[in-house]
């Protein structure tokens, strides 16, 4: 959060380098920062976005072969080209972001011309249009290539489950789209390089709704816990100053989950259970922002 606070003038370097320490110690550093880096540069505040891309770029830059090697996998790249694509965030993402999205892409296929999913992905791109012509690179961003490693996970391809999701996504049926967004879990568990461009468009729009909205609403019930958690400390005068520098960053995260879920609304209008499933979420975080202007703020 501190590596891509937007209110700061300028980028906050020792903050992107501990993030960059912390990504190289943790073995499954690459795994979670990548995930982390995703959610920002997809963050509809324009100054976050930008800023996750200066940090996921140093992370290029500093972090080695492990996180080439997860950056390079259709998990992650889904997640920049939902950046640019009108089907998903492109719509309302700025030229700015996707111009800097566009040329992250870009100078991966220069950076790393062996990895194949890379150049997949950017040719698709411009095939459908989104990207125009190539980008011009600054020279002083390029990069020495990295160490070759091998080549095609077991798990790229999978078309028993690919031909379940496809049938269950077509489905209008609430049930079968649960099951769907169970089987997208177990995907990103298990089957990790599923290209978004593996499905028609319809299908692809209606499993990034069910996972948007999984994760959105998972993300406010926990956030919301750990909200009463800490005003209950907050009353007793219990509370650390630590937990208190905690309770403000989640109150400033539950603010920006509100849109999201405005959005996510508009989606699922059709979708009664959606809709129901939303809406119950925006109850409890309007109740737990209620209660934090109730109790912190008019102190």
């Amino acid at each position: 959060d501190e590596a891509t606070d937007p209110s700061t003038s300028e980028e906050n370097w020792e903050c992107i380098q501990r993030f960059c320490h912390q990504v190289n110690a943790d073995t499954e550093g690459p795994l979670f920062a990548l995930r982390l880096l995703a959610h920002k540069i997809q963050s509809p505040q324009e100054g976050e976005a930008l800023r996750a891309l200066t940090v996921l770029e140093t992370c290029v830059n500093n972090c080695g072969d492990r996180f080439h090697s997860e950056m390079a996998k259709f998990r992650f790249l889904n997640e920049l080209i939902k950046v640019l694509s009108p089907k998903y965030y492109g719509i309302w993402s700025s030229e700015k972001v996707k111009s800097r999205v566009t040329e992250v892409i870009f100078s991966w296929t220069v950076w790393f011309p062996q990895e194949v999913k890379i150049q997949d992905a950017y040719q698709m791109l411009k095939k459908q249009g989104i990207v125009k012509e190539d980008p011009k690179l600054p020279e002083d961003k390029i990069l020495p290539p990295p160490s070759p490693r091998p080549q095609n996970s077991i798990f790229d391809t999978d078309e028993e489950k690919s031909k379940l999701l496809a049938k269950l996504l077509k489905s209008s049926h609430p049930e079968d789209l649960q099951a769907a967004n169970r089987l997208i879990q177990s995907v990103i568990k298990h089957w990790q390089d599923l290209p978004v461009f593996h499905f028609s468009s319809q299908e692809q729009e209606k499993a990034a709704q069910v996972s948007r909205r999984v994760s959105t609403i998972s993300e406010v019930s926990e956030n919301v816990r750990r909200m009463d958690e800490l005003l209950q400390s907050y009353r007793r005068r219990e509370l650390s100053p630590a937990d208190q520098d905690t309770l403000q960053a989640l109150w400033q995260r539950c603010e920006k989950l509100r849109p999201l879920l405005f959005r996510l609304a508009s989606e699922v209008l059709a979708d009664e259970e959606a809709l129901a499933e939303v809406l119950q979420a925006d109850d409890k975080l309007s109740r737990a922002l209620g209660q934090y202007r109730q109790v912190v703020a008019s102190q």
